[in-house]
């Protein structure tokens, strides 16, 4: 029997995005869709582009025309995940990629996104091989946090996270083998989320009790009820953002929020 080959949808939050790399986000994901498509991986791909906020409306409008994304406008800021539930929630396709708007595809991450899918009916969610600007590596696979971690990790100068180098290693799973396919992972960061559409729906997506950071942990832990969540290197990616303390007053604060929430609602461990 021939499995069907399937369809994907793809959802890009913006607020104040930096156009250019916006742009080279878009065209590094029709290059992998082209791509998946040419090697009969992929039936069709639609990207939505939700607006949460911009001071460029026409270039925008733009910009997505051009991608051939659809931008959903006019919700205001509604946050992270909530912009992202305005296509998870809405799409009818097997499998679905929250992607941030400052994140590069490599051509063949989406083949073998779905190549591993395929192969493991049991996995939900996956996080690629990601690099930074550089081209170090990030570590999109963490542990459950500590409230010591997070503040180091999220908001401290690099010359305090060295101090702290052996508990920042475990929290962000720097053991894991960059070369090796690995589940059971406990986190995966919301930068690049390759879903199995149906179970994460099923439990509603994003919650509406973050507005944003931590709803990406949220939401793992969510799903690892449904399914395995995986580090999948032959997914591979560049990413150019991160660094909440980098940011100023008010992303440390937004940090701090979504940290509360989170240890709220999931359990306080502090170092």
């Amino acid at each position: 029997m021939v499995s069907q080959v399937p369809s994907l949808s793809i959802s890009i939050v913006t607020y104040l995005p930096v156009l250019d790399i916006l742009r080279k986000t878009l065209e590094s994901v029709s290059t992998s869709i082209t791509a998946a498509q040419a090697q009969g991986r992929l039936a069709s791909a639609t990207i939505d582009l939700i607006d949460n906020g911009t001071k460029q409306p026409k270039q925008l409008r733009s910009l997505a025309a051009e991608s051939g994304a659809h931008l959903i406008s006019g919700q205001g800021n509604v946050g992270y995940g909530r912009g992202h539930n305005l296509s998870l929630l809405a799409s009818s396709a097997p499998f679905h990629l929250i992607l941030n708007p400052d994140v590069i595809l490599a051509p063949e991450a989406i083949s073998a996104a779905l190549d591993y899918m395929a192969e493991h009916q049991h996995v939900v969610m996956l996080a690629p091989r990601m690099g930074d600007a550089q081209d170090q590596p990030q570590h999109l696979c963490k542990r459950y946090p500590s409230v010591l971690a997070l503040a180091l990790r999220g908001l401290a100068p690099g010359w305090l996270q060295r101090r702290f180098e052996r508990l920042l290693s475990d929290y962000e799973l720097r053991a894991l083998p960059l070369d090796t396919p690995s589940t059971g992972i406990p986190l995966l960061s919301g930068s690049f989320m390759f879903c199995r559409r149906a179970p994460i729906a099923a439990i509603g997506g994003f919650s509406d009790r973050y507005f944003v950071y931590f709803e990406d942990f949220d939401l793992s832990i969510r799903a690892a009820a449904m399914g395995q969540l995986a580090y999948v290197p032959a997914v591979e990616a560049q990413h150019f953002g991160g660094n909440a303390a980098g940011k100023g007053l008010r992303h440390i604060l937004l940090f701090t929020r979504g940290a509360f929430t989170f240890f709220r609602q999931h359990g306080w461990r502090w170092t």
